[in-house]
C-alpha cells in the first residue's frame, strides 16, 4: 500500500481549431504508430549537419511542425501523458517521472520520493487516447510508454522492464523473435541494448499483430544528453541512432502490408541543455534553517518545493521563496499565485504539486544532494545536460512530424501545442476525446 500521496504554458499557434462535433465512426481498418524520441529538441531537427533520412523523408512526404511546445514541468511522463490525454498536468495529474509521495510521520527516509511503479488507473487521473481507442473496439499496443504500468486498455505491452514471463514476451520467445537470456539480462543492460529490443518488440507488434494504435518510446536520445549535453557529438550520434530506429519501423509497417492505412507521428516531450553548474537546493534549505520545513524535488531546469513542516504553511512558503531569492543561478522563485501563468496546477486543486517552483537560469541546473556546496561547478571537462527548465525556454522546443495516411501533404505548421496531439491522434482513428483542452490539428487533416 503507498503511503499518504501528496496529492500555462505560453500559446504561440494560431494552426489548430476544434473540429466540428459530429458522429464518429471507429477507423477499424486504419493504424497510426507514434514514435517518442525522448529530449529530440526542436533545434536539433532543424540543423542540416545532423543526418536524419528516415525522419526528413517523413517530413517531406507528410508536415512538420516548427516546434511543439511541451507542458510545464519539461519532463517526460507528464508530457507524453499531455500527448495522449490532450489535457495539462492540472487535469492529468503527472508532475514527475512516477508519483510523488509523503515519508509516514517519524520516517527516516526522505520527506517527498517519486515512486515510478505505480498501475496506471491510479497515477493518471484523465482518460487517454489509448482508452478511447480500446472502449471504441480498437487495439492498442505499446513498448517503453510511460506512466502506462499495467493498463487495462493496452492489448499488447512490452513495457519499460519486460517481465521474463509476460504474455508478450513469452509471445516473441516462441516466435524467436527475443532470446531467453536477453529477456533474463534486459533491465541491467545499457539503453542503447534496450532501445534495440524496444524497437525488435515494435517491430514484432506490427508485423504479428497490426494495432490500430502503437505507442512507441526510445530513450538513448536522452541518456546520451543527459550524460554529453546537448549539442555535442555525443548527442548527435544519438539522434543518428534514433533515426535508424524510425526507419525500421516504417520497414515493418511496409512488411505488414500496412502503408496504405498507416499514419506515422514522429513526436519528442521537450528539448535539452547544457548546463555548467549544479543547484542544491535542499543544501540551501538546510542553510535557512528550513531543512524540516521543506524538501526540493529536483527537476534539472527547475525544482519543485514542499512545505514538509511547521504550523504556518504561509509564513514558510515566504521564507523558502526568501531563501532563494537572489541565489547565483536562480531566474524565478514561483509561489501559487504565479503558477497559473506557468501552466502549473494549484497545490488545493491537486495535492501532489508542490508550494514553491524555483527555475534555474541558462548553464545552471537543480540536483537532488543534501550535501556539498549550494552551488557548484561541474566537473572539469563535462558537460551535462537537462531539461525541466521553464517551458518558455526556446531549447525546450520539442518535435512533431506526421506522415502517412491521414495528412495533408506540405501543410503550414508553426509552433503547435502538444495538447493538441491526442485530438488529431483520435480523428485518424475515428473516435472522440471529448471534454479536453487540445483540439485536432484540422490543419493537416484531409
Amino acid at each position: 500500500m503507498l503511503a499518504r500521496l501528496l496529492s500555462l504554458c505560453l500559446v504561440l499557434v494560431c494552426v489548430t481549431a476544434p473540429a466540428p462535433v459530429a458522429a464518429q465512426t471507429p477507423a477499424r481498418d486504419r493504424h497510426v504508430i507514434v514514435i517518442s524520441l525522448d529530449g529530440f529538441a526542436a533545434y536539433a531537427l532543424h540543423d542540416p549537419a545532423i543526418p536524419l533520412p528516415n525522419i526528413r523523408a517523413l517530413a517531406r512526404d507528410g508536415v512538420i511542425a516548427d516546434a511543439m511546445m511541451p507542458v510545464n514541468p519539461t519532463v517526460t511522463w507528464p508530457n507524453h501523458t499531455t500527448m495522449v490525454t490532450g489535457v495539462s498536468p492540472q487535469r492529468h495529474g503527472l508532475l514527475y517521472n512516477g508519483l510523488p509521495v509523503r515519508a509516514e510521520p517519524g520516517s527516516t527516509a526522505a520527506p517527498v520520493r517519486i515512486e515510478a511503479h505505480v498501475d496506471k488507473p491510479d497515477l493518471v487521473l484523465a482518460p487517454t487516447v489509448y482508452d478511447r481507442a480500446h472502449d471504441a473496439g480498437l487495439t492498442t499496443a505499446e513498448v517503453d510508454w510511460v506512466a502506462i504500468e499495467n493498463a487495462p486498455t493496452i492489448t499488447w505491452d512490452f513495457p519499460e522492464y519486460s517481465k521474463p514471463q509476460a504474455p508478450l514476451a513469452r509471445e516473441m520467445v516462441q516466435a524467436g523473435a527475443i532470446t531467453e537470456e536477453e529477456l533474463q539480462t534486459f533491465a541491467k543492460a545499457p539503453i542503447t541494448f534496450r532501445d534495440a529490443i524496444w524497437t525488435r518488440a515494435a517491430e514484432y507488434i506490427i508485423t504479428a499483430h497490426k494495432p490500430n494504435l502503437l505507442l512507441f518510446h526510445l530513450l538513448t536520445t536522452d541518456s546520451m544528453q543527459h550524460q554529453y549535453g546537448a549539442r555535442t557529438l555525443g548527442a548527435a550520434t544519438a539522434l543518428v541512432l534514433a533515426d535508424a530506429r524510425v526507419g525500421q519501423i516504417v520497414d515493418a509497417a511496409r512488411r505488414a502490408g500496412m502503408l496504405p492505412t498507416t499514419t506515422f507521428l514522429i513526436v519528442s516531450d521537450h528539448g535539452f541543455k547544457t548546463f555548467k553548474h549544479r543547484i542544491r537546493a535542499n543544501v540551501i534549505l538546510k542553510a535557512h534553517g528550513l531543512g524540516d520545513q521543506a524538501w526540493a524535488v529536483a527537476e534539472g531546469g527547475t525544482a519543485n518545493i514542499y512545505v514538509t513542516g511547521g504550523a504556518d504553511k504561509a509564513k514558510t512558503i515566504a521564507e523558502v521563496k526568501a531563501a532563494f531569492t537572489g541565489v547565483d543561478g536562480v531566474s524565478e522563485v514561483l509561489t501559487p499565485a504565479e503558477f497559473a501563468q506557468y501552466g502549473y496546477p494549484s497545490p488545493d486543486v491537486l495535492p501532489r504539486m508542490s508550494e514553491v517552483v524555483v527555475a534555474a537560469k541558462d548553464g545552471f541546473a537543480f540536483d537532488g544532494a543534501t550535501s556539498g556546496e549550494a552551488v557548484e561547478d561541474v566537473a572539469a571537462g563535462s558537460t551535462p545536460g537537462a531539461h525541466g527548465y521553464l517551458n518558455t525556454d526556446p531549447d525546450m522546443r520539442a518535435i512533431f512530424i506526421a506522415s502517412g495516411v491521414g495528412v495533408k501533404r506540405g501543410a503550414a505548421l508553426g509552433v503547435i501545442r502538444n495538447l493538441d496531439v491526442a485530438p488529431t491522434i483520435a480523428a485518424w482513428l475515428g473516435i472522440t476525446m471529448p471534454n479536453i483542452e487540445g483540439h485536432a490539428l484540422t490543419a493537416i487533416l484531409p
